[in-house]
């Protein structure tokens, strides 16, 4: 990996982003106080890199602002190692820009607690995370932003101290961010991390990478440009087409499945096409589908079904310049800022369905249960199910077309039928595994080819699949398609109780 572009990391940089990037006449004076209140706050201390204090946290405040993330945000990054470093209080904080920043620069500074120690410790430092997701998302960007930086000065710190904490991001961070669909956080996160943590494999990869892209860098250019001549013959004007390389780290997951064969990885370059409306995504694959030639089964529409973490685009695989092959992504502005970004990105399109966004249910969920419950030890205690859900060990189950979902340890063939969609799942009949048919409660293990049997004319899920699905996705779903008859349903077992005690009672001793 080529080293960090070296970033003006000022106050002037962060208002000239500010200005460029959000509405005209976005106020920016608690910004520059806060800048100036930590400057004077940090005075003469200095990080291990040999930069002034306040060269880290703006540089925090930076990336953010590149999110469009709101200003409380922003002034919050902008003071969050004040408390932990200086002489100044929370208090003072909350005096001088009130309780919001004053909140997420409290929930910061616990997140700063939460470090990788090993695996013992690991599920321990999850919850801790998940508590502060769920009292306030935001302090997450702000770490985000805080370590993302701290990574790309890791050289500076002793080699013990440098691998454990490129550990700790590797394992901790880069999964949360992935859960956030945070796509450009997670595959910094784990690039950087991956150089310290497995330094041979980096090496290996890096070398690897450069070489074939020698032979595809021009006839990417080449294709991007016909492409774009392609689609202005046909009236569609693109907001932007570029090319995009594959990361390292995620190379070099592929490589590992693939038996490190790179001619078998089709997406170590891809094209990106960004358009105005979803109309236009699919008119723009027809017209490149009828000039290039696509790879058969390649073919996907994450549009109409996104992913779990509610990522969208349409993918597909062709033949470009020079008989090479390429993905190409094809998305709306919205949809590649989200896959970029994940839930911050939504903060620039607000609507009234923004709490319907797919990767934010889960969150709410977290949020529900936070209130319901009446202490941090029982809120903890109710988080393993949804730590299972999110971020504990994953399995990778494979559909016939050979498109992987990622599941949860444990999941079913209802959980995947759900993960696929709703439909699949609520009119499931039955399923083959490796070309066995097998239960519905039977556990997936990774690898496993699944496929789902389903019947049209079903009405919906049998409500028996709560007492064995793992995922609270598909319990939700289930518990929606069978809501009216739930009562009946959990009646329905309390008379068969009631008659089996009576009988029991009533039974010669």
């Amino acid at each position: 990996m080529s080293a960090p572009i070296p970033e003006p990391y000022t106050l002037e940089h962060l208002l000239e982003i500010i200005h460029t990037r959000y509405p005209a006449g976005t106020d920016t004076s608690m910004v520059e106080l806060a800048y100036e209140f930590a400057r004077d706050a940090h005075g003469d201390q200095y990080r291990i890199s040999g930069e002034p204090y306040i060269v880290h946290p703006t540089a925090a405040a930076i990336k953010l602002a590149t999110m469009n993330v709101e200003i409380p945000v922003i002034v919050a990054a902008l003071l969050h190692d004040v408390p932990e470093d200086t002489e100044r209080t929370f208090e003072d904080i909350r005096r001088e820009f009130g309780d919001d920043v004053a909140e997420m620069v409290a929930g910061v500074t616990k997140l700063g607690k939460v470090q990788y120690r090993g695996l013992d410790r690991y599920t321990e430092n999850l919850r801790k995370m998940f508590y502060a997701m769920a009292s306030d998302v935001r302090t997450i960007f702000i770490k985000f932003a805080d370590r993302l930086h701290n990574m790309l000065t890791l050289d500076a710190i002793p080699e013990p101290k440098r691998r454990r904490i490129a550990k700790e991001v590797l394992e901790i961070y880069a999964p949360i961010a992935n859960r956030l669909g945070m796509g450009e956080f997670k595959g910094q996160f784990e690039d950087l991390a991956f150089r310290y943590v497995y330094p041979e494999e980096y090496q290996r990869v890096k070398r690897l990478r450069e070489q074939n892209l020698k032979m595809r860098e021009k006839n990417l250019e080449k294709t991007i440009k016909r492409i774009s001549q392609d689609l202005a013959a046909e009236s569609i004007t693109p907001i932007e087409i570029h090319g995009r390389v594959k990361r390292l780290y995620s190379l070099y997951q592929k490589l590992a499945r693939y038996d490190n064969d790179v001619t078998r990885i089709y997406d170590l370059v891809a094209i990106r096409v960004i358009l105005p409306k979803v109309a236009d995504c699919y008119a723009a694959l027809g017209i490149i589908h009828r000039n290039w030639k696509p790879l058969k089964g390649r073919i996907k529409d994450y549009i109409a079904q996104p992913k779990p973490n509610g990522y969208q685009s349409l993918h597909s695989t062709i033949f470009g310049e020079g008989g090479y092959i390429m993905e190409l992504q094809i998305r709306t502005l919205e949809m590649h800022e989200s896959a970029e970004y994940g839930i911050p990105a939504h903060w620039r399109y607000k609507d009234d369905n923004l709490q319907e966004k797919k990767n934010m249910r889960w969150l709410k969920e977290l949020v529900r249960v936070q209130e319901d419950l009446k202490d941090k030890e029982e809120f903890f205690e109710h988080l393993e199910e949804v730590k299972l859900d999110a971020f504990s060990d994953r399995i990778f189950v494979f559909t016939p077309k050979g498109d992987v979902i990622n599941l949860s340890k444990g999941a079913t063939p209802v959980d995947f039928a759900y993960a696929i969609h709703t439909e699949i799942g609520n009119k499931c009949v039955a399923s083959w595994v490796n070309d066995k048919i097998v239960n519905l409660d039977t556990e997936l293990k990774s690898g496993d080819i699944c496929d789902i049997v389903i019947d049209k004319n079903r009405k919906g899920p049998n409500p028996d699949w709560l007492l064995f699905v793992k995922s609270r996705h598909a319990r939700d779903k289930i518990k929606d398609a069978t809501r009216h008859t739930m009562r009946g349903w959990f009646m329905g077992r309390r008379d068969v109780h009631s008659r089996r005690k009576r009988v029991r009672e009533n039974r010669t001793p």
